[in-house]
């Protein structure tokens, strides 16, 4: 049995896999951490491997708990990636964008791919059908555009996602709105369109907490999966564990 950590941003997804199927997902904020631990390591007693990735904080005292439970493999640029990594500056490449890569590369072989993470930022990493990863772009996530439009403006108001119909906002609230969730689309279908123009059988996956919402408005062709990045770190210790 494995146990799979994405320590995000804002949130921690947990993952129990047992011969790779997945048997549990939890997701929980970052000052509840012990305790969901302590919780999940009580209900899976017999989990036999833990792989972390994170790209948040997490306290010390969580982290020494976790990996004095069970052996724990922290995934960090040191760890064998099945892609050569081709980024300029490889050391500043964050780990969620490698997991994600690793997912993609081992679960769509000999593929160009495309993985989309839409959250806090949404992050776009190109891996080719040589299994090199060339790198991509980043941008502020619809929540973190909702935030800067508040924070950086002395009038506008601080709002939330939802599911809107237009395109031309008939009040200030609309016209935010579709600001944010039809710029993010468009974005998205952009990069998809000069991708797929460069690169024959392109793959694109999305993932990411808004992954969900962002699927049904988007007119490309792709895979969705709002926890990819625990699937790649389960698929990432199979590939660790079979290449040592």
């Amino acid at each position: 049995m494995l146990l799979t950590i994405d320590v995000g941003n804002s949130r921690i997804k947990v993952a129990v896999f047992e011969y790779n199927k997945k048997i549990e997902l939890c997701i929980f904020e970052t000052k509840n951490a012990l305790k969901n631990f302590e919780n999940i390591f009580q209900k899976y007693s017999n989990i036999k491997k833990i792989i972390l990735s994170s790209v948040g904080k997490l306290d010390e005292d969580t982290l020494h708990f976790i990996k004095n439970r069970f052996p724990t493999e922290e995934i960090s640029h040191k760890t064998k990636f099945p892609f050569t990594n081709l980024y300029a500056t490889p050391q500043t490449l964050g780990i969620d964008r490698m997991v994600l890569a690793a997912g993609a590369t081992l679960l769509y072989p000999n593929k160009n791919r495309l993985i989309i993470d839409a959250g806090t930022c949404i992050t776009y990493d190109f891996v080719d059908n040589k299994n090199q990863y060339l790198g991509g772009a980043i941008s502020p996530g619809i929540k973190t555009r909702y935030k800067s439009l508040n924070d950086y403006t002395a009038k506008l108001p601080l709002l939330e996602k939802k599911e809107i119909d237009y395109l031309t906002g008939n009040s200030t609230e609309n016209s935010i709105n579709s600001g944010v969730i039809n710029g993010v689309c468009f974005e998205i279908e952009g990069f998809i369109s000069q991708y797929s123009l460069k690169n024959q059988d392109l793959t694109i996956i999305l993932t990411g907490g808004d992954a969900d919402f962002l699927a049904k408005r988007l007119k490309s062709t792709i895979f969705a999966n709002s926890n990819f990045l625990l699937e790649s770190l389960n698929l990432l210790s199979l590939y660790i564990n079979e290449n040592d």
